[in-house]
């Protein structure tokens, strides 16, 4: 836990870095509720790692705007324009006071992000990450599920999650996906997060998978639900045009970003 607690500190840090610009030790200390030596070990760490560069007092960007830090976080890197082009597109058809589940993952943290266009949003999510992008969003209700915790990969499962998420509804269920294929369906790689993911979509109105073209066509380990009409798939320009027919013809609604 206390690399995790590491872990979310350093990508808010990252965060403020994305909005600003620079940072100041003195107001990432109040801000974030660490010691002034903590924030600077952690700024030290970041300039290691390449993230940022070190000033007197505080921190600046290092060319690039910074990803996020953690190693749940850190492959949001892959296929970033992709994702950034398909949570652009979720956004825009989503409405101020919509409530919207989320699941963990690297698409899902982006479409989180992009979701602060909106105000006045009920957000249920069982990923750490997600909770704590859009906690500080005042218009914002904010939700994360109670149960285990995957420290690895910072999110929520387990019976006490399913139990809560059970009074749930929703306006939209939103998933990052590991695949989504004709034969196995829409599947993830943590089985124990399965059941939440199916939950999300029984309990929403509509039914989002956001996955890039790298997804389509791969299948996980553990399947979510099987292809139908009441899946809406949102996917970028880089996808297949062949794979795109099959899902399509297994019944799919599919929407190119």
């Amino acid at each position: 836990m206390s690399k995790l607690k590491i872990d979310i500190r350093r990508d808010r840090i990252l965060e403020l870095l994305r909005e600003n610009g620079e940072v100041s030790v003195s107001a990432l200390a109040v801000r974030l509720g660490a010691t002034p030596v903590t924030i600077r070990n952690d700024l030290d760490s970041l300039e290691q790692d390449g993230y940022l560069i070190r000033r007197q007092g505080g921190a600046i960007a290092a060319g690039n705007k910074p990803q996020a830090y953690s190693g749940y976080a850190r492959t949001a890197v892959n296929h970033i324009e992709e994702k950034t082009s398909i949570a652009a597109k979720l956004v825009e058809m989503i409405h101020d006071g919509d409530t919207i589940f989320l699941n963990s993952g690297t698409t899902t943290h982006i479409i989180a992000s992009a979701l602060k266009e909106r105000s006045n949003l009920r957000i249920v999510t069982n990923s750490l990450a997600i909770a704590m992008e859009l906690s500080s969003v005042s218009s914002f209700s904010v939700i994360l599920l109670g149960g285990e915790v995957n420290v690895q990969y910072g999110f929520v499962s387990g019976v006490d999650a399913q139990q809560q998420l059970s009074k749930y509804q929703a306006e939209w269920g939103i998933l990052s996906v590991d695949g989504i294929s004709h034969q196995s369906g829409v599947t993830t790689y943590h089985a124990e997060e399965a059941i939440i993911n199916q939950m999300m979509l029984d309990h929403a109105r509509t039914k989002i998978i956001a996955a890039d073209y790298s997804k389509l066509g791969r299948a996980g380990f553990s399947t979510i639900c099987a292809l139908g009409p009441d899946i809406h798939l949102v996917t970028d320009k880089r996808c297949e045009k062949d794979t795109i027919n099959i899902l399509e013809a297994h019944g799919l609604e599919i929407t190119i970003a």
